[in-house]
């Protein structure tokens, strides 16, 4: 067997291995998923186990290695190592103190565990592998396993070859930790990929965080300010919006409460962003700065700014899992620290009278445009510092080429390689008392009768490789043309000349 691709022969190969009996477990195990019907969770997840691998048939599974010595030493066979992922996933328990004579109390206490949470590329061994190995050892099974989807560069995987790869470090520096924490959150759904770009982090920060968010907290706080000297207002005017606004916003704590627990976090933010969108159409609604025109509105005024500020206050206790800094500069700003989750059961544990803050912009407003063009520009010098490395790199000095051996050679015979479709045998003359073979990927530009007869330049003292089963010494000089390859002759120079 030849892969074209590399240039390397594939060989057969065995080595003596112990085999954990996924066959024998394969009934028992997708009778406790048709069981549990959450136990794999999305459900896209669960019909990939079931109709792609345990359906078809489970084949043993080979976990020990005799071909090298890291790993596990088997106990009770030296000869072998533990496969890497076996051990890996046993670290489940044993990292909790599991003993088959006597687990410890962190095993006990948290064993099975509510869920595993890992990339949907390796649900396979979190599904079946590992199962089986707890059905083994007659232990308990996770109670689910969450087969978390990936984060794509608009609709491609991230590669630095295709120099795609957004960074972390980049992005904070930017954008800051919690706006980025906002967006990965709000944009990866909870079975299908998500995307990041920098035109959408970009807008979505602008309009989300910028225009939704900070617009509400600041010009709120900056009324309470100007109309009521910063006091935090009384309420006691109610009027026809406000009893279906409370009531939108108290409905929103177990809408997230609910896709949380079935770990629908970009469903969970949005709910957040919802309950500062209403708060937003609700000043639209309300109309304070026309209310404070008139003295006879006033306390109607102080009803609909301490709503708004109870409303930020809920925002603010929601917002703290995903975005904790942005939270204590919310609470900071309307002057409380209550942010207990029992206080969002009721709207109004705002207390009356305390003094806000001054009002801060949270997030500000990005010239996309700009930032484009600046990251484009930065890109550009990255990758020419980059190129002048990689230069700088290649250059060698007189002593390393002075170690490569240039030596003519003649061609005296010629021969396709067997299932090598780019590889010709090449004999050569060298000067030496023995001929030089060498295996060269010409056979596409050249036929063998092409270059029998012909002198050509070889490195004579590169290390030997086989290729397709022939023990290759040496490589000849050919340039790379519009039209192809061409080999470059040397005719009328003596065989084992040196080149200097």
């Amino acid at each position: 067997m030849y892969f074209e691709n590399e240039g390397y022969e594939v060989k057969l190969a065995s080595e003596e291995a112990y085999f954990l009996r996924l066959s024998k477990y394969q009934k028992q195990l997708e009778q406790y998923i048709e069981d549990n019907p959450d136990f794999i969770y999305p459900e896209s997840r669960k019909k990939e186990m079931l109709n792609n691998f345990i359906k078809p048939g489970l084949q043993d599974l080979c976990v020990s290695r005799t071909s090298f010595k890291w790993g596990i030493p088997v106990d009770f066979d030296d000869k072998h190592v533990i496969y890497v992922w076996i051990d890996a996933l046993s670290n489940y328990i044993t990292g909790l103190g599991y003993d088959p004579d006597g687990s410890g109390d962190l095993y006990k206490k948290y064993w099975p565990a509510d869920v595993h949470i890992i990339g949907k590329d390796i649900i396979r061994f979190h599904t079946i592998y590992w199962p089986i190995m707890l059905m083994a050892l007659g232990l308990p099974l996770p109670k689910k396993v969450y087969g978390h989807p990936w984060l794509l560069f608009g609709e491609d995987k991230m590669s630095k070859s295709k120099g795609n790869v957004i960074y972390a470090d980049d992005l904070t520096s930017i954008f800051g930790v919690d706006a980025v924490r906002y967006y990965l959150l709000s944009e990866m759904p909870h079975a299908s990929d998500g995307s990041i770009t920098y035109s959408t982090m970009i807008e979505r920060y602008n309009s989300d965080l910028a225009n939704t968010i900070g617009n509400l907290v600041n010009r709120t706080v900056a009324m309470v300010n100007k109309y009521f000297g910063g006091v935090l207002p009384c309420n006691t005017a109610s009027a026809e919006p406000d009893e279906e606004f409370q009531a939108t916003i108290l409905s929103a704590v177990p809408q997230v409460e609910k896709y949380i627990d079935e770990f629908r976090m970009s469903d969970a933010v949005e709910t957040v962003l919802n309950m500062a969108k209403r708060s937003n159409k609700y000043i639209d609604e309300t109309m304070p700065w026309a209310l404070a025109k008139n003295e006879a509105d006033r306390d109607r005024l102080s009803t609909v700014l301490y709503n708004l500020l109870e409303s930020i206050r809920m925002l603010a206790v929601e917002l703290s899992p995903y975005m904790p800094t942005t939270a204590d500069a919310i609470f900071g700003q309307i002057g409380t620290d209550i942010r207990d989750y029992d206080s969002l059961r009721t709207f109004g544990a705002l207390p009356l009278g305390s003094k806000v803050g001054q009002a801060q912009p949270l997030f500000a407003r990005i010239d996309g445009e700009k930032l484009l063009e600046e990251l484009q520009k930065k890109q550009e010098a990255q990758q020419k510092k980059e190129k002048t490395v990689i230069e700088s790199l290649a250059q060698i000095g007189i002593e390393d080429f002075a170690k490569v051996e240039l030596r003519a050679a003649k061609v005296v015979a010629c021969e396709p390689i067997k299932r090598a479709k780019k590889l010709l045998k090449l004999t050569l003359d060298d000067g030496s008392d023995t001929p030089r073979i060498v295996a060269s990927g010409i056979a596409q530009y050249y036929k063998p009768d092409d270059l029998i007869g012909h002198t050509v330049i070889v490195v004579a003292n590169l290390k030997p490789a086989v290729l397709c089963g022939v023990e290759s010494r040496g490589m000849i000089l050919a340039a790379d043309t519009d039209d192809g390859v061409q080999v470059l002759f040397a005719d009328g120079m003596a065989p084992g000349a040196k080149l200097r």
